[in-house]
């Protein structure tokens, strides 16, 4: 007695149960890795009525207390500031300019810093402050 050997058919369905975890699982990551990423910089920016915007999708100018300059959370000195931004524009495709500046810098130097972005012919420039917390 012979046995016929058992044909197999290719299976038209897909199973996509681990597909479904895999992405779920990067969901959560990138979900707690995302505000992480926004901060960079440690500033206490002055508060102000104002609601807070996304400003995910500019170039972030940030001067933390010591007077320090960064753009995107990589630290620039004063003299090469202009072509780091001016280079940096061109690669982003022209976006929009966000400068934090913690509150304890002078408004001197804030206004300097907005001066020489202006002067690169940059109008699209923006302040970013907390929200005030009401009781």
């Amino acid at each position: 007695m012979r046995r016929a050997k058992k044909q197999y058919r290719p299976m038209a369905d897909i199973n996509v149960t681990n597909l479904v975890d895999v992405v779920l699982v990067l969901l959560i990551v990138f979900m707690i890795s995302a505000p992480m990423m926004q901060a960079g910089v440690d500033i206490a920016l002055p508060k102000a009525s104002e609601s807070p915007r996304d400003v995910s999708g500019g170039i972030i100018v940030s001067i933390d207390k010591k007077q320090q300059i960064y753009i995107d959370q990589y630290k620039v000195e004063a003299n090469q500031f202009e072509s780091r931004l001016k280079t940096i524009r061109e690669v982003k495709k022209f976006r929009p300019i966000y400068i934090r500046a913690d509150k304890s810098v002078p408004y001197g130097m804030v206004i300097e810093l907005m001066a020489q972005i202006k002067k690169m012919g940059i109008e699209n420039v923006g302040l970013i402050t907390e929200p005030e917390t009401r009781l």
